[in-house]
């Protein structure tokens, strides 16, 4: 049993400070207070820092020179013990638009290591960002790869599959996710040229994300309104890569004052730079110039990001008005509650796992708790 004291702790709707936290594999008890008397416990001072629930990245595709298309154990353990650096505890490796057998081997090597554990951050499940894509909107994805929508593809895998990005202006969307709901995979607009009356035709038929908003989708217009106008007037939940390069502070400010707090999601869309030097890597298969932390490939098209999930927090705090409390729901509980997971991970409460990220008064992560065992 581990006792965290003089720690200010992060809930959905209030910071609780100079509180304690009693924790074994599970979240044991909190109190509101510094007062706790007991033994036999190991003692940590968080020092006036803060406690948070441990991060849940959605949409990771890689870190360290390891991707997730890479196929192995060995890449998913390299990009987990990355992640749990930054807080993440729980994440979801990220599929691109390649060729169907490395898809296929991919979604296999993924569901093997969900089953193996890993080192670092634990794999809950897996994001299908390609193929099912518009080439106009291709952004960093492989357009000889992108295809139209195949249930096929997936077939096997449906139990881990928790997001499933498609652009719904292509044929039988309806269809798919309608097989798709069934399995309980959540279906995300993304890379696409949908217009505001086809995305809302495939809201009204089961979609409900949207992958990295304002990123590879058609601009708003005042007459046409399109993805981003249905994403903003909608429960919709949303990605926003806060790195200040995806997104201008603006965006994420204005963002945070139209969407309800508890339908933003910070995602970090790494890439396998992440952590690395300024070089030349790939990504899906093409390949990705990394200069001064801005990773692209040669057409200039952005290509995911070396952002960490803790510096997606700092970021959006200071681009907008919203309290600290309300910016960690955004790393934690939001994305918890869209992959399903939100009754056991996602807040400091009692009898929920124990992943806890104690973070000093400026927000550094210091310690990273996964399931009552320190990782980091």
């Amino acid at each position: 049993m581990k006792l965290i004291k003089n720690v200010n702790i992060i809930t959905p709707t209030e910071i609780i400070k100079n509180g304690s936290i009693l924790f074994d594999k599970k979240i044991e008890k909190i109190f509101k207070t510094n007062d706790f008397v007991g033994s036999d416990y190991e003692v940590i001072d968080g020092n006036g820092g803060y406690l948070s629930p441990g991060f849940v990245d959605i949409h990771v595709h890689g870190a360290m020179g390891k991707d997730t298309m890479d196929a192995s154990v060995e890449a998913l353990n390299t990009i987990s013990e990355s992640l749990i650096k930054s807080g993440v505890t729980s994440f979801l490796p990220t599929t691109m638009t390649m060729e169907r057998k490395k898809i296929r081997n991919a979604l296999k090597s993924i569901k093997e290591t969900i089953d193996r554990g890993l080192k670092g951050a634990q794999i809950v499940g897996t994001n299908v960002e390609g193929p099912f894509l518009n080439t106009e909107k291709k952004g960093a994805q492989d357009p000889k790869n992108i295809i139209e929508l195949d249930l096929k593809l997936l077939e096997g895998y449906e139990s881990i599959i928790k997001l499933c990005t498609i652009a719904p202006e292509k044929k039988e969307t309806k269809q798919f996710i309608k097989e798709m709901k069934k399995h309980g995979i959540k279906i995300s607009v993304g890379h696409s040229t949908a217009s505001y009356e086809e995305t809302m035709n495939a809201y009204n038929w089961g979609l409900s994300h949207v992958t990295h908003l304002f990123n590879g989708m058609v601009e708003l217009h005042h007459r046409r309104p399109g993805i981003i106008g249905a994403a903003l007037t909608t429960d919709m939940t949303v990605e926003l890569i806060a790195d200040l390069i995806h997104l201008s502070p603006v965006i994420l400010d204005m963002v945070s004052k139209i969407k309800d707090s508890d339908k933003i999601i910070l995602v970090t869309d790494s890439m396998r730079a992440n952590g690395l030097e300024d070089g030349t890597y790939s990504l899906g298969g093409q390949k990705v110039i990394l200069k001064d932390g801005e990773a692209r490939i040669e057409t200039g098209s952005l290509a995911g990001s070396t952002l960490t999930l803790d510096k997606a927090v700092k970021n959006m705090y200071n681009s907008t008005d919203l309290d600290l409390h309300t910016v960690f729901k955004m790393a934690t509980i939001n994305p918890a509650r869209l992959l399903d997971i939100d009754h056991y991970k996602g807040l400091i409460k009692e009898n929920y796992d124990a992943d806890l990220v104690l973070l000093d008064k400026d927000l550094e992560v210091k310690k990273v708790y996964l399931k009552g065992e320190r990782k980091y």
